[in-house]
């Protein structure tokens, strides 16, 4: 009988640590238990108004790594239950018979995980003693590995709201209006740099799609506000006689599909064209969206 709670154990222990490792190694950093769980951080949040929103990345960030520990914490403590209190001995002082068994293995396991070595208890059984350092070195991973995913998370947030900024100043430089002033080179080597930032967003939202749910505090700052200029700028650009600077607006356009596309796909957020879905990411993030009319320059 004992058999099944160590399978039960290493399957545990087996979910968290492939979730760890699909969420910041696999190229298409998809964990399904942090998707999961960033996903209903984000919907709790939304009802509880913009300072519960802006705050839902982060809480889901900290949800997720107590999630990753409290899978290893109790994979463990299955697997040593079996062997508690027999498997074990204890500092003078500490009756063991005073603790249910499966709440000692709770303790063990996590004290294991944490690597204080409190040296209260200490494994006799050979099969525990040759694995319990494989929990330690896991939890020194676990730690390694939440310091990494926020190394990973805000730099990418950083380069999207700095694209944001960037839209936000042309817009509010009226560029879009005096696009027909200045020289094809100048105007090629602003959609182009636009261009890459929407292409580094898109890369940033498949590696490390939990970004999506940070909300930035001002609309200056956020992309789901500034992505219909960017829109307007493409459907001019891509009109306009001069080869080199249709060529730029055609890049930019299908940049901006591929955009839209990847938030359909991967992240839920539904429309029948590219301003639809840009309008629903807006929304969800509880931004106006204002469609720009290129036309009307």
């Amino acid at each position: 009988m004992t058999w099944i709670f160590t399978v039960l154990g290493f399957i545990i222990i087996g979910v968290g640590l492939r979730d760890v490792f699909h969420t910041l190694l696999h190229p298409s950093g998809q964990g399904g238990l942090t998707k999961a769980a960033m996903n209903s951080t984000w919907r709790i949040s939304k009802p509880l108004g913009l300072k519960a929103v802006s705050l839902a990345g982060p809480f889901g960030i900290v949800a997720v790594i107590l999630l990753w520990a409290a899978l290893q914490v109790l994979g463990w403590a299955l697997v040593y239950y079996p062997h508690v209190p027999q498997g074990f001995t204890y500092a003078d002082g500490i009756n063991p018979s005073r603790y249910p068994d499966f709440i000692e293995a709770l303790y063990i396991s996590t004290v294991t995980l944490s690597t204080l070595g409190f040296g209260d208890v200490i494994a006799t059984d050979p099969w525990i003693r040759a694995l319990s350092p494989a929990e330690a070195l896991i939890g020194f991973a676990l730690l390694t590995a939440a310091v990494s995913w926020f190394l990973q998370l805000y730099p990418a947030l950083a380069r999207r709201r700095a694209l944001a900024l960037r839209l936000t100043v042309l817009r509010d430089g009226l560029y879009l209006q005096h696009l027909s002033e200045f020289t094809p080179e100048t105007t090629s080597r602003v959609l182009d740099s636009i261009t890459d930032g929407i292409i580094q967003t898109r890369v940033d939202l498949t590696q490390t799609s939990e970004s999506y749910y940070f909300r930035e505090s001002t609309a200056a700052a956020s992309l789901a506000t500034s992505l219909s200029y960017a829109v307007a700028l493409s459907e001019l650009a891509k009109d306009l006689a001069d080869p080199e600077v249709r060529a730029s607006g055609l890049a930019l356009h299908h940049s901006l599909q591929d955009l839209s596309t990847l938030m359909s796909n991967s992240l839920g957020i539904k429309g029948s064209t590219t301003d639809d879905t840009f309008q629903s990411y807006a929304s969800d993030h509880k931004y106006d969206y204002q469609p720009q009319d290129p036309s009307n320059r």
